[in-house]
């Protein structure tokens, strides 16, 4: 559970540092905007996997506590 959120972090920042490396020019071209919207979506669709396996651990975490209680 843990390396899914790891690796979802890895990919956020792999893709901001790609980011960063566009902002030299001055107006951005219709690929950079789509680029950014793409870089979006992906950090977006990482945080809402990351909280999916949060709940998931969270559940696991409580059905196990029920069956020992």
């Amino acid at each position: 559970m843990k390396s899914a959120q790891i690796f979802g972090l890895a990919v956020a920042l792999g893709l901001g540092t790609a980011g960063l490396a566009l902002t030299g020019c001055e107006d951005d071209s219709a690929i950079e905007d789509t680029g950014e919207d793409i870089n979006d979506a992906v950090d977006d669709a990482g945080d809402a996997a990351g909280d999916a396996l949060d709940d998931a651990g969270d559940a696991v975490d409580d059905a196990v506590d029920n069956l020992d209680g």
